[in-house]
């Protein structure tokens, strides 16, 4: 049988290779275990899915094993946006979720995601007791859908409505239904797709959104992940419809990206820095705020110049989701383009951040170029970039020997000051950057970033970091 180990938010594998129907009734065993173990089994457990190839079978089968273990299940009824499956464990009162999902992973995967009664990730010490609990074939309990649908174990929800309900005390949707924007919105072929017709409709504003079919395939991109080169089929419509935004949501709708009137891709850490922002001098609003290793110095500023605590952890919501928790964090987020937000489960939305950047364009008056310029003239310009390279995992204990042994004087010109191992390698440079070099969680890719405020330093940065995993000459 398939050793299943479970990395960022859970497990995620090939379907059809590991990620078969057998392996996850064997991952719901052991999450049904840990409830048991945690005497929490009895509060019951959401489950929903997204649009990839037979997730809503994928979902079908775990609930099966869940009501086999004598635990209620609210099973979505359809495809659900992953921040209103979230939402739906608090709202319900639950122990916790199961989600099949991927999320931006290539279109031949799919995941199964857990999460915890706050509806936000679990700490990676239970991730581990779940998977140790992971049985083989034969320890899997299961009963029929149809039995625990007539016995009332399993019950079809729709979780829109309490979603709905906090997206509109969260936000005041109405001045941007009145704004008369018009929004493009690139759905990646994901469960994003009818949420902004459907809570911006009825005013001045339009609303035009593209890929918004189920096509697990995920046409005219390498996968549903709100980056270039994935979003650049979509930005193109921004020019052709004279939009005034592109908000793009990822396959799951728990990520967004965000395009300016000039069909620009707007990078992730900017966005992270704009969302800060909106909240201390916008919305007035105080308190910590959580971000990775990963993403943007500009909240470290902003956090001096607000007076408000920035605390910084690994990369993962994992590790996002418990430090909110502990700190009643006012935003936490991610270099993935995943910010959760107060008021919610502590859990990325993607939706919820558009709405978010929709309302700073409102209360500013400003299109999203000139948002970049307000931002600038706060903490001064950032540049950010990440490649992607993938190796051969028996590879893994060489590159990081290799990395762990790197004592650079200089990287990209500018002297290194610090080196930290929270999660990765990251390199601390004289001007306030980084460079991180870490293994993905999720898939066999090494991930090299930076952020700098010397924009014509960059890809020079990026390759000495390179160069430095011996992924170049």
């Amino acid at each position: 049988m398939t050793k299943i180990i479970f990395g960022t938010d859970g497990w995620r594998g090939r379907i059809a290779e590991d990620y078969t129907f057998d392996n996850v009734r064997r991952c719901a065993q052991g999450f049904a275990t840990f409830l048991h173990e945690q005497e929490l089994a009895d509060r019951g457990a959401v489950i929903g899915y997204d649009q990839r190839f037979q997730a809503e079978f994928f979902a079908a089968a775990s609930a099966e094993v869940l009501a086999a273990n004598g635990i209620k299940v609210w099973l979505t009824q359809s495809n659900t946006p992953t921040p209103a499956i979230s939402y739906a464990v608090p709202a319900k009162g639950a122990a916790g979720a199961i989600n099949i999902t991927a999320s931006h992973n290539p279109p031949h995967d799919c995941g199964f995601k857990v999460r915890d009664a706050t509806g936000g990730a679990i700490p990676p010490a239970d991730l581990k007791r779940i998977e140790s609990a992971i049985p083989e074939i034969d320890g899997v309990k299961r009963m029929k859908l149809d039995d625990a649908m007539s016995d009332g174990t399993v019950v079809k929800f729709d979780p829109a409505p309490d979603y709905i309900a906090l997206l509109n005390r969260l936000v005041d949707i109405a001045p941007l239904k009145a704004a008369g924007y018009n929004v493009l919105v690139d759905c990646m072929w994901g469960n994003g797709a009818g949420w902004f017709p459907r809570l911006l409709s009825g005013g001045a504003t339009r609303v035009h959104e593209v890929h918004n079919e189920r096509n697990p395939i995920f046409p005219k991109m390498s996968r549903p992940e709100p980056i270039p080169p994935n979003v650049d089929d979509g930005l193109s419509y921004v020019t052709l419809l004279d939009a005034d935004v592109a908000i793009i949501t990822d396959g799951d709708a728990d990520r967004v990206g965000l395009g300016d009137e000039n069909g620009r891709f707007i990078d992730q850490l900017r966005v992270f820095g704009l969302l800060g922002y909106y909240f201390l001098e916008i919305r007035g609003e105080r308190g910590p705020i959580v971000k990775t290793i990963s993403t943007t110095k500009m909240l470290n500023k902003l956090g001096k110049l607000y007076g408000v605590p920035v605390y910084e952890t690994g990369v993962g919501f994992k590790y996002i989701a418990p430090k909110m928790t502990e700190v009643n964090a006012m935003i936490g987020g991610e270099e993935s383009g995943g910010y959760a937000f107060r008021g919610h489960a502590p859990d990325r939305d993607g939706i919820l951040g558009g709405l978010y950047l929709l309302d700073l364009m409102v209360k500013t008056g400003k299109k999203p170029s000139q948002l970049l310029d307000w931002l600038f003239e706060k903490v001064g310009p950032h540049y950010y970039d990440r490649i992607d390279t993938a190796f051969e995992t028996s590879r893994r204990d060489e590159v990081q020997a290799r990395v762990l042994a790197a004592r650079p004087a200089t990287i990209g010109g500018l002297k290194v000051t610090e080196i930290s191992t929270l999660d990765g390698f990251q390199f601390h440079m004289e001007d306030g950057g980084w460079l991180l070099i870490r293994f993905s969680g999720t898939e066999p890719i090494i991930r090299v970033y930076t952020e700098t405020t010397h924009g014509d330093r960059v890809q020079d940065i990026l390759q000495d970091g390179l160069r430095i995993a011996g992924l170049k000459p």
